[in-house]
């Protein structure tokens, strides 16, 4: 058996219960990939995307019903020796890749700014919506996991002043018919490290040049903040991660001082209704 079957069947053996059913279950579970769907798989070249690609290989091969993948990655501006490292793991892993280029580092390092990560998302996603559309898809995916989502919940509450999480899949605003998943929901960041270090692989991790000459500025400092915050909350109650997770499947708007119905709507107050209901 070659390296790259080893390392896929690794995810349906030892890692079956802990990442493979976790990944089944989210894409079931929000509905996030339907008969005849084109998508995108967006490597970025560190341990999530990479995974997220060897899944989507192996649920091409045994799914009910018929799908289609490209792998995508894009270089947003990387070294040479990291652009090597995406390639030489992609071949490792047997993932067909498509790379392309974008100006993504350097425009946001001209752009200046105290919030470089957001900027960068941006146009990161918009890029990669162009091209998945241009190559015929309907969706991307990308890999995002369950620690992001409940880190992203925290850091809207507490730098952000609402409660907002990140979605397992949203329609595009600006480019038509194309939608965004995230079948990783509900696979955590540790079993993804464990992954990893199990099959000896190696990625990238943060390879942005613009963060890199003042981390101080990136989003991910606030992140690196709430991801402690967490660690610290689970050494009282193990929980507390899983309970967060599952606050965000279980609001209860009767309880709810003021919302919106989506981004940029009206806000409206619990007074709105207060007389017209009991307790």
């Amino acid at each position: 058996m070659e390296q790259h079957q080893l390392i896929e069947r690794s995810i349906i053996k030892k890692y079956r219960k802990t990442i493979w059913n976790n990944f089944v279950a989210a894409i079931k579970d929000y509905e996030l990939i339907k008969p005849g769907d084109k998508i995108a798989v967006c490597i970025s070249g560190g341990k999530d995307s990479m995974l997220l690609a060897v899944c989507m290989q192996h649920l091409q091969k045994y799914s009910d019903f018929e799908f289609h993948v490209e792998y995508l990655s894009m270089d947003p501006g990387y070294s040479p020796e990291n652009r090597q490292k995406i390639i030489e793991n992609a071949k490792t892993l047997n993932i067909p890749l498509t790379m392309f280029d974008a100006p993504i580092f350097h425009n946001v390092d001209a752009a200046g700014g105290a919030s470089p990560c957001y900027l960068c998302a941006r146009m990161r996603r918009g890029y990669l919506y162009k091209q998945a559309q241009e190559m015929g898809c309907n969706k991307i995916a990308l890999g995002h996991h369950f620690d992001d989502a409940i880190e992203t919940t925290l850091m809207s509450m507490l730098y952000g002043a609402e409660i907002k999480t990140m979605m397992p899949k949203l329609k595009s605003t600006n480019f038509e018919g194309m939608e965004l998943i995230r079948p990783l929901y509900m696979v955590r960041e540790r079993e993804i490290i464990s992954w990893a270090r199990y099959n000896d692989l190696h990625f990238l991790r943060c390879a942005c040049s613009v963060t890199m000459q003042n981390a101080e500025t990136c989003d991910g400092s606030k992140r690196q903040v709430v991801k402690e915050l967490i660690k610290k909350l689970k050494a009282d109650n193990d929980n507390v991660d899983m309970n967060i997770f599952r606050s965000i499947h279980n609001v209860n708007l009767a309880t709810i001082i003021g919302y919106r119905e989506c981004d940029g709507g009206e806000l409206h107050s619990f007074v709105e209704t207060y007389d017209t209901k009991s307790e």
